[in-house]
């Protein structure tokens, strides 16, 4: 470890424990907090909240938000009521001393005879967890929520990690969500309310790894479509919604540490970087040498070929990694949070309230894989290349957030909320086997390298308005807000050595022959990505009496700008007059030492930059949006939300210049209507019917005509600029059912029609030249039946303290195409999605369990080109367990985490005995990872 990073993390734990021993000083009142919500989810503010047998109370501001101080270290019972509903009474409610409980309360409408309700509650968890279900319960739309407790009990350090437990989802490489068996291209994610953009230059997706998860208040799914929410996605709808403002004041700190199963006490490899590589920042250590032109085409600026390799010899010369053979500190993994909240009153109906954090996250992992590329003749299989890989990994997840909100009265509110963090990976990957590019007999031997940093940069501010107009019973929220993603790709080199088997003790021969734009060996690659997106927009709700029921009609307005500039300099080593075994032989630590590089005429080392428009690309979308929706309620048992909304979709893409041959101007205007109603079978049941129509755009990459060398694949992936929009059509079926409080069943079925649909496609050639492209397939049709059930194991003294809960979709797709015969899934999609989780809870010994599994069905990773075989991914189980100790008077907490505990390997096969499963022996394996188990340790305090 260097000494800078040791002297940071001492610097944190230091914090740590200064702050953890003033707050042992502080002497905190014990307060009661949380949230009224109705049977519409919507906040209730002016509802008053008391306590049985004191005569002090309080009342619910805009956000239905309220704030009481009690005395120390008692049971006390809550009563709230709200004119128009019933009034609602929470029992046995322990309030520790110096500690604010939370909790989240529905109260449901009064009918012409008021009367009261009595919920009886161990404590205020159990309340607000049965608030979340009455959350699902009562929305208007099909939706799943992960609640901030759910988000706690489970191991996971970001949202990637934490959607796969979310009935018919499953998460791809960690970070990609696929909801209902559609890949990752058919999802849309949400911040606070604004619209985000796929965070991937290579791909329609966004990766939900980049929050961690120590900022997330709770996250919404929304599997049907609703007009007052964006209408580009088809599988599911993730809104992302960081910690708000806390009803009180607060400080928590947590350090811990952990290590992965696969790099503990093994050998591990670090190249040497930057001084903030720690950060995921490069300092400038892999930048572009000082003078190198601007301009990428040096023919353009009169270089001659010795310029060009004097510019060569400006690089830092680092082609190796140097290894740390069993030393157990530098490969644990580090993390730190530091969060903090405070609510101030400014006078008597006015507030300032603000939370400010900071997550650290370093994680050190070796991950093993095999990848072995195919071509097919008449269905037989020949090798192309079989490479066995170990990748050693610095992935770094830090970020920041701050959040102030400005309560004016009980019915007005200003937020500015911002979010930034840096997610990166600092990888060295050490590569052997087999080659059959040269000789397609025996093949050749290789030892293979690539170096690497991936730093990806986010950044969101947000200025939004909430205000409650009484008197005319109407809403208005308007916000505006900026994003910024960028990501940076510095100096990423690749060096490759053939050996030939045929000749005895022949060396080992780099990999540099004479074409200047080989991307495989001697290459260096820079790449620049920034996206610059801007939101504004507003909408008003207004509520009115018809059948003398509440009714609302809602109204708005969204419009976004999104900017991406794309710039890659990709650069070639060479040998222009042929082979020179003298310089090729030599080891890496030497081999592209300065005097190795030639005058551009002799048989040395040669230097260029690989020329092109290609390479670039610029490209603007302006996406304007109206909706009209009404929430009706025709009966106490049937309510309708329904309306349309209508996009205006302009984009340009590869250049703003009409004259250019890589401009492409398209303009789309889509009415997507949609439905969902409701019909309350009792009061614990439910029957939802949902329909609406929804599309899915290309992405600028998937248009764009760059073309990129994957050195992890094997092959190049481009563009395709005839991409068309995937119109689908969706429906959905459902019934819920609350038996009574803390538990639900839930069973539904889905219909989902695609026009269009855009697939990622797999082109193998022999001896080299394979490519990953997207492609429109005509249609798809897709069906499929979800299951969701969460019981108390109560029924029994034994089981009191567990409860169970499961999720089962079983999902059956098809492509349809017009020109030939297909019967296949779409790609990314999984016949089946199962998870389940059992916990187990003593509320009064503050220790708390949960073990965790989930697991998909075999799924198309790549769809087949032509006289190709798709490639498949295979099913695989995941198990992960947290325990979790209270300590220090409930203010400590010791949680101990382990995820992946079976580390069972990931295969990606070639189907060819067609059966939808992988079977060893008999189908041909095409890629093989192995990640390892994450253990982790941590301790935190809160003084709330």
């Amino acid at each position: 470890m260097k000494l800078t990073k040791v002297k940071v993390y001492i610097f944190f734990c230091t914090t740590a424990l200064t702050l953890f021993s003033y707050s042992l000083l502080a002497q905190a009142a014990s307060k009661i907090s949380g949230k009224i919500f109705n049977l519409k989810n919507d906040p209730l503010s002016g509802a008053s909240v008391t306590i049985e047998g004191l005569s002090t109370g309080t009342s619910t501001d805009v956000e239905g938000s309220f704030v009481l101080t009690v005395a120390s270290s008692k049971t006390v019972t809550l009563k709230v009521s709200a004119v128009g509903y019933k009034e609602k009474t929470v029992a046995d409610i322990i309030v520790a001393s110096g500690k604010t409980e939370e909790l989240n309360i529905v109260l449901e409408e009064a009918s012409k005879k008021l009367e009261n309700v009595v919920v009886k509650s161990s404590g205020a968890r159990r309340e607000s967890v049965n608030a979340l279900i009455a959350y699902q319960k009562n929305t208007s739309t099909v939706a799943q929520v992960i609640s901030a407790e759910a988000i706690r009990r489970s191991p996971d350090k970001n949202t990637g990690e934490i959607l796969k437990r979310i009935p018919g989802t499953s998460i791809q490489e960690g970070k990609y969500l696929v909801v209902r068996g559609l890949s990752d291209r058919y999802n849309q994610a949400m911040l606070n309310g604004v619209l985000l953009s796929s965070t991937e230059p290579d791909r329609k997706t966004f990766s939900f790894d980049i929050f961690p998860a120590a900022m997330i208040d709770n996250m919404i799914i929304n599997k049907s479509f609703i007009p007052e929410l964006s209408g580009e996605w088809a599988g599911g709808l993730v809104q992302v919604n960081t910690k708000d403002v806390p009803s009180t004041n607060f400080l928590n700190v947590q350090i811990g540490t952990g290590f992965n199963t696969q790099t503990i006490g093994k050998d591990f490899y670090t190249y040497r970087g930057g001084k903030l590589d720690w950060l995921g920042i490069d300092d400038g250590a892999r930048g572009l040498p000082t003078g190198l032109p601007t301009k990428s085409r040096f023919s353009d600026l009169g270089s001659t070929k010795a310029q060009q390799n004097a510019f060569g010899r400006e690089f830092e010369n680092i082609w190796s990694a140097n290894k740390n053979s069993t030393n157990i500190i530098p490969v644990l993994n580090k993390s730190f949070q530091l969060s903090g909240g405070l609510n101030k009153r400014l006078s008597t109906n006015n507030k300032l309230g603000a939370i400010f954090a900071i997550t650290y996250n370093q994680q050190n992992r070796r991950t093993e894989f095999q990848n072995t590329l195919y071509s097919f003749q008449n269905n037989v299989a020949s090798v192309n290349f079989d490479y066995n890989n170990n990748k050693y990994s610095q992935d770094v997840l830090w970020g920041a957030l701050g959040n102030v909100t400005l309560q004016l009265g009980a019915n007005h509110k200003i937020s500015f909320k911002n979010l930034a963090n840096i997610n990166s990976t600092d990888y060295v990957t050490h590569r052997t086997g087999k080659d059959f590019e040269f000789n397609s007999s025996l093949g050749e031997n290789i030892r293979a390298t690539e170096l690497a940093l991936k730093s990806n940069t986010f950044f969101n501010t947000q200025l939004s308005g909430d205000h409650n107009f009484t008197t005319l019973q109407s809403k208005l929220h308007w916000y505006g807000s900026f994003n910024i993603l960028d990501q940076y790709i510095p100096d990423q080199r690749r060096l490759q050595y053939n050996q030939n088997p045929e000749v005895t003790n022949t060396p080992y021969v780099a990999l540099i022959a004479t074409s200047k734009t080989s991307q495989k060996s001697g290459s260096r690659y820079y790449g620049f990505l920034n996206d610059y997106i801007y939101n504004t927009g507003a909408d008003v709700a207004t509520s009115f009496k018809m059948f003398d029921l509440n009714q609302t009609v809602k109204a708005g307005y969204f419009f976004q700008v999104k900017d991406r500039l794309f710039d890659s300099r990709p650069f070639a080593i060479y040998i222009p007059a042929g082979e020179n075994p003298a310089l090729q032989t030599l080891p890496a630590e030497t081999i592209f030492n300065a005097e190795n590089f030639g005058n551009g005429e002799d048989n040395k080392f040669a230097f260029n930059e690989l020329a092109g428009d290609r390479f670039r690309y610029v490209a603007n979308t302006i996406l304007n949006a109206g909706f009209l929706q009404f929430d009706n309620q025709f009966s106490d048992k049937l309510r309708a939300t329904w309306g349309v909304r209508v996009e205006d979709y302009d984009q340009v893409i590869g250049s703003l210049k009409q004259s250019d041959p890589r401009h492409l101007h398209t303009r789309t205007t889509d009415l997507l209507p949609g439905f969902n109603l409701t019909y309350k079978v009792t009061n614990s049941a439910n029957i939802r019917l949902s329909g609406s129509q929804t599309v899915i755009r290309p992405e600028f990459r998937e248009l764009s005509d760059f073309q990129f060398y994957d050195f992890e694949l094997g092959a190049t992936v481009a563009g395709y600029r005839n991409l068309v929009r995937t119109k689908v059509t969706n429906a959905d079926l459902r019934y819920e059912l609350y038996p009574r409080a803390g538990e639900l069943f839930t069973v539904g079925v889905f219909y989902k029609y695609f026009k269009n649909p855009i697939e990622s496609y797999f082109n193998a050639v022999a001896g080299g030249g394979s490519s990953y492209n997207f492609l429109n397939a005509d249609k798809a049709k897709g069906f499929g039946a979800e299951l969701e059930l969460r019981k108390k194991l109560d029924f029994t003294e034994a089981l009191r303290n567990f409860t169970f809960q499961t999720n089962l979709s079983y999902i059956y797709n098809r492509v349809e195409s017009q020109a030939a015969q297909i019967k296949r899934p779409m790609q990314g999609q999984s016949p089946y999605v199962f998870n389940a989780s059992l916990q187990y809870d003593i509320e009064k010994l503050g220790l708390n369990t949960t073990l965790l599994y989930n697991q998909i069905g075999d799924r198309i990773l790549y769809v087949g080109g032509d006289n190709t075989p798709p490639i498949w991914e295979a099913s695989r189980p995941l198990i992960d367990f947290q325990i979790a100790k209270k300590i220090m008077k409930n203010k400590g907490e010791l949680k101990l985490n382990a995820s992946d505990i079976l580390n069972q390997a990931t295969n990606y096969y070639v189907d060819l005995n067609q059966n939808s499963t992988y079977d060893k022996g008999q189908d041909a394996l095409a890629i093989r990872r192995k990640f390892g188990t994450n253990v982790s340790f941590s301790f935190a305090y809160n003084t709330r």
